[in-house]
């Protein structure tokens, strides 16, 4: 996950990089957007279509294509919930609904205190400890619906921890 708020670059530079435009690096070009700022912003997918020549539409359609590009910032925690086969079998919507409730918002969305965000992957490729969750990269195996909001509420004392 990056740290969206070091920006090293602006969208210009970064998209300076890939001139001329080919059409084969627009999939990258958005990735490496993505990495920099967290998220596909509707400013920077506006300079990518300009740059590239192509409908802001176009440009959107290809992103909103691929369920890897995100066009909301992420939270600080952003929670990967599996809905593999192994995950589902083993309960993974239960848990799905139960982070919507104790967050308050749908997958896709962040808490208002940009703390939270929830996102739906197909496979974090840990079937054998489904159903899991992946929280900024740290798995938590053979979850079950009651032990959710213990893990949220460990997330928030640790993001408190860190502000005193």
């Amino acid at each position: 996950m990056c740290s969206c708020t070091e920006n090293t670059s602006s969208i210009g530079e970064l998209l300076e990089r890939y001139k001329p435009y080919a059409k084969d690096s627009l999939i990258p070009v958005l990735q490496e957007v993505q990495q920099v700022y967290g998220f596909l912003s509707y400013e920077n997918l506006v300079a990518v279509s300009k740059a590239f020549g192509l409908s802001l539409a176009k440009v959107y359609g290809v992103a909103s294509f691929y369920n890897q590009f995100k066009f909301n910032t992420p939270g600080r925690y952003n929670i990967q919930v599996c809905r593999g086969t192994a995950c589902h079998v083993k309960g993974s919507a239960k848990i799905l609904e139960k982070i919507k409730r104790v967050l308050n918002i749908n997958e896709g969305e962040t808490t208002k205190d940009g703390l939270f965000s929830i996102e739906v992957v197909a496979c974090v490729g840990a079937c054998s400890l489904a159903p899991v969750l992946c929280i900024n990269g740290e798995y938590y195996s053979r979850v079950t619906p009651d032990q959710v909001e213990g893990i949220i509420n460990n997330l928030r004392d640790v993001k408190h921890e860190k502000d005193l």
